[in-house]
């Protein structure tokens, strides 16, 4: 049996065939990419929701420490107290949004005694539609969102 030497014109890819592959890479990119940015942007959501519920949860347990005081800031709820016990459990500061901004504590001038909690979301302006509180999502909860 004759064995064939490799000629030199078949020991690589043509241009044609590399430019397939680049055309097929390029297509299922594009659809991973479809598909998967609207779940990144859902997930950057539901982390600001979810640390926004665990910051709330731990300015109801400072208050009720604190006969009903806000905290000056949130900074407080990551300083141990008089039994060396922190509000914000296993933190040493307080955690950013997913956009980088700091969470705002402040009093809700419509609910007496009530406070907002403020994530500012991904435009990072505030007093925007895309704002994330502790209010507006029990409103998105009753929604079914």
């Amino acid at each position: 049996m004759k064995t064939r030497k490799r000629e030199k014109k078949d020991l690589g890819f043509t241009l044609v065939e590399l430019m397939v592959v680049v055309v097929i890479l390029g297509l299922l990119a594009t659809l991973v990419a479809k598909n998967v940015i609207p779940y990144i942007f859902k997930s950057t959501v539901t982390v600001a929701k979810m640390d926004i519920k665990n910051i709330a949860e731990a300015v109801d347990l400072y208050r009720a420490n604190n006969q009903g005081k806000l905290p000056e800031s949130l900074e407080e709820l990551v300083q141990p107290d008089e039994n060396g016990q922190t509000y914000l459990k296993d933190m040493t500061e307080v955690p950013k949004d997913p956009w980088g901004n700091e969470y705002q504590l402040e009093e809700d001038p419509e609910r007496k005694g009530g406070y907002i909690i403020r994530s500012f979301g991904p435009d990072k302006e505030p007093e925007t539609d895309d704002d994330i509180t502790n209010l507006n999502m029990k409103q998105d909860n009753r929604e079914g969102g």
